[in-house]
């Protein structure tokens, strides 16, 4: 059996703490997965909700978020859709400092050869090091 794990799963196994019924069920699914009972996955979208729900409801810092991704892969029996692009990206904003997203979209953009990143968010992207497109000036 393969089940899809969305980002609250996750959660309740680092931070939830205010329903121990979820947390437990939680708990239970991974162990099925450690035993070999079921495939688990996940995609980028569950590592945004997660990043984005750590920095901001728990203010968890930017280095420990990467760190509870990356523990994320390691789970037993989990295929996580996109690996390369997800570890590549943890891996950019590790050495750059950057946030998971933003690291993502710059690792999405050079595995699909872009030549730049079309944003106004220059300074973050600056920060990683990427080439940025160049908006003509409005008139």
């Amino acid at each position: 059996m393969r089940t899809f794990v969305d980002a609250n799963v996750f959660l309740r196994l680092f931070v939830e703490k205010d329903n121990p019924e979820q947390i437990v069920r939680s708990e239970r699914l991974f162990a099925q997965a450690r035993a070999g009972n079921i495939d688990l996955m996940t995609g980028p979208p569950v590592f945004f909700e997660i990043a984005w729900t750590l920095a901001y409801r728990y203010k968890v810092p930017n280095a420990a978020i990467l760190d509870l991704l990356e523990a994320i892969l390691a789970f037993p029996n989990l295929k996580v859709i996109d690996r390369n692009l997800v570890m590549a990206a943890i891996y950019l904003a590790k050495e750059k400092g950057g946030s998971f997203a933003d690291s993502y979209i710059a690792a999405s953009a050079s595995d699909n050869d872009a030549d730049n990143i079309a944003t106004f968010n220059s300074k973050h992207f600056n920060k990683l090091a990427a080439t940025l497109y160049v908006f003509e000036v409005a008139r």
